[in-house]
């Protein structure tokens, strides 16, 4: 039996995806480093008030028993109160694999000022976190003298100390909190309905208007932008996107805003930098991390964007952060937060001479190689390659060619696209003509499993073959026994999703009951259901995932609890795994005496937070196409 279409791309995507690329047998690194308000970590942010705690919260990975992490805790700024750079306080922890917390808590209340927690991995230095705590920094006095002499002026490094302070604050007022919301399919997930997402950006104009990630907002319905002290969010509008570069220029309802100026001069290896942003969904404090530039120029593809020029710095880059400000220690803008790849501590920015000329034309309402997809690169390691639509810009030459959300466009202009994982071919061929230029494509629509061929600003598309999941024609044999269509179905809260035959018209999206409780959703469909559930001369499908059973059995155990030898012949249980669950189905045959075949798979996610049960019924040739694409389609989004 053969996984699903879907699996291989994602296990390819989860190996392209710049988060967690590479895997060390031997090596432990610090996947994530978080500093929170509370233990649980639910609160981030590197911005605190005085009375508060500082938790820090470490996931390791890789790690054998006797690692250890080292937290060093310095007051870098609080002024009067302490010299520069002051040791607070340090504690190890020795471990494995996991979660580790350290925490520091104030004796009485900490100086307003800034921090720093410095993490040591097995004694080689790792990472640096900034804390930055709320109030007015003392400051120094000057010594009294017995002379007339003037009071000396604050050193160098003392004004320079003060001026950080001033310019990182208005990068704060001038960062803005992004959540996007809209419908797309995710090669993942599959259809995402009014679904959010959350990023950074930050005003370039006091006029309102915004640079952020083209992957922050491609693909929305509606923007709301979050102000620094405003409580309510404020809508705006997309001017103008670039697919291969990776930005937008958007324009923010109102006026007067801070902007941010762009730094003038060289951007060497070795610059001083800070990340700014609004970094994990759902967290509203702006935070700053503090780094260098480690490489001033370095490659930008990826499996999203083909960017010319990127800067590597070591400064902490984590999701949400994308698009907002990379800013030197005056506060001036460097570059535009893009990438991180954590398990190889690696993070990028745009650099300022890659982004200025680009967002030119985007706030002048163009856009810049663009035709309307909203796209990344996929692959399933052996035939399939391309650029997987997750949606498709209304009105675009995408949308006019008839390209649709879940495609794969595999060719354009006859050149077969992301054979080496990432958009450089796509790209490539978009900023050597205008978005206006006709170009040949071929598009793969797995719904259907067809391949299409037509032009962008030309002809629209048209089917030129068919293929069922196994690769042969979907009419089936000359008998017409196959089915003519597949079509994806859910359940009535959402959380199922499956394809099936289009002839499977009786759809039931009700909880699943066990015993008279709801335990889960719940999703049947066959011709016909009451003759699926009381014969053996109907094909069909029941689909159903329950956290609460979970708790009870493993898949195995699950699995166990299920005997069809009564009635059909017990043909052995075999092991189940995709890129998303781990199982095990056990298959019959001859139920009924009527020929008909009975699979039972029950599986967990790899989170092992569910169990899921299908229950397939197999009486024609023509099923096993059925069972290919349910095998290739189900998802359960949840709990």
């Amino acid at each position: 039996m053969r996984h699903r279409i879907v699996s291989p791309i994602l296990t390819l995507l989860t190996a392209l995806l710049m988060v967690a690329c590479e895997f060390s047998a031997s090596t432990a690194n610090i996947k994530s480093a978080t500093l929170a308000r509370d233990e649980a970590g639910t609160q981030p942010t590197s911005t605190f008030e005085p009375d508060e705690t500082f938790y820090l919260i470490i996931d390791l990975a890789n790690a054998p028993d006797d690692t250890t992490v080292k937290a060093v805790w310095y007051a870098v700024d609080v002024g009067s109160v302490a010299p520069l750079n002051t040791l607070i306080d340090e504690a190890s922890l020795t471990s494995g694999s996991g979660i580790l917390t350290f925490n520091l808590s104030p004796d009485g209340a900490w100086a307003p000022g800034t921090y720093k927690v410095d993490l040591v991995l097995n004694d080689e230095p790792n990472q640096t976190l900034d804390i930055l705590v709320n109030g007015e920094v003392a400051q120094v006095q000057p010594e009294p003298t017995a002379t007339s002499t003037p009071t000396e002026l604050p050193t160098a490094e003392a004004t320079a100390v003060t001026e950080i302070s001033t310019t990182l604050e208005d990068v704060r007022r001038a960062t803005i909190r992004i959540q996007a919301e809209g419908s797309f399919m995710d090669p993942e997930f599959g259809q995402m309905t009014n679904a959010a997402g959350q990023g950074s950006g930050f005003l370039i104009d006091p006029a309102g208007i915004a640079v952020t990630n083209n992957h922050v907002v491609t693909g929305s319905a509606f923007l709301q932008v979050y102000v620094e002290g405003e409580d309510e969010p404020r809508n705006a509008k997309i001017l103008g996107v670039s697919e291969c570069s990776d930005l937008a220029v958007i324009d923010v309802e109102g006026e007067g805003f801070p902007a941010l100026q762009w730094r003038e001069g060289d951007i060497p290896a070795g610059l001083d930098i800070y990340v700014g942003g609004f970094p994990f969904f759902g967290n509203e404090e702006f935070t700053l991390t503090r780094g260098i530039v480690s490489k001033a120029r370095t490659s930008g593809e990826t499996n999203w964007a083909s960017v010319d020029s990127v800067l590597e710095i070591d400064a902490v880059v984590n999701p949400g952060n994308s698009g907002g400000p990379l800013v030197d220690s005056d506060g001036r803008v460097v570059g535009i937060n893009y990438a991180a790849s954590a398990d190889t501590d690696q993070y990028f920015s745009i650099s300022r001479d890659e982004a200025l000329p680009i967002i030119e034309q985007l706030r002048a309402g163009n856009d810049v190689n663009s035709v309307g997809i909203n796209g990344q690169a996929v692959s399933d390691g052996e035939s399939i390659f391309g650029i997987w639509v997750a949606s498709v810009q209304s009105g675009s030459p995408a949308d006019r060619a008839g390209v649709e959300a879940g495609d794969i466009l595999t060719k354009m202009e006859g050149l077969v696209l992301a054979t080496d994982g990432t958009m450089s071919a796509y790209c490539d061929i978009l900023r050597g003509r205008d978005m206006t230029d006709t170009m040949s494509i071929e598009v793969l629509r797995l719904t259907d499993g067809t391949l299409l061929a037509g032009q962008l600003n030309g002809d629209p598309l048209a089917i030129i073959e068919t293929f069922t999941t196994g690769g042969e024609d979907s009419t089936g044999s000359d008998s017409g026994v196959g089915y003519s269509e597949f079509a994806i179905i859910q359940d009535d809260t959402g959380a199922l999703q499956v394809s099936v035959p289009v002839e499977w018209s009786d759809v039931d999206g009700a909880a699943w009951t066990l015993e008279g409780e709801d335990v889960g959703p719940g999703l049947k469909a066959a011709p016909d259901i009451d003759a699926y559930f009381d014969t053996w001369t109907t094909p069909g499908v029941f689909f159903g995932a329950s956290p609460s059973l979970r708790q009870t059995y493993t898949f195995a155990t699950f699995l166990d609890q299920f005997d069809m030898s009564g009635s059909c012949t017990y043909d052995g249980r075999t092991d189940y795994s995709d890129a998303l669950y781990t199982g095990a189905y056990d298959s019959y045959s001859n139920c009924g005496g009527e020929g008909s075949r009975f699979i039972i798979l029950a599986a967990e996610p790899l989170a092992q937070n569910a169990i899921m049960l299908l229950q397939i019924q197999l009486v024609t040739e023509a099923d096993d196409a059925a069972l290919d694409q349910i095998l290739n389609s189900f998802v359960y989004v949840g709990p």
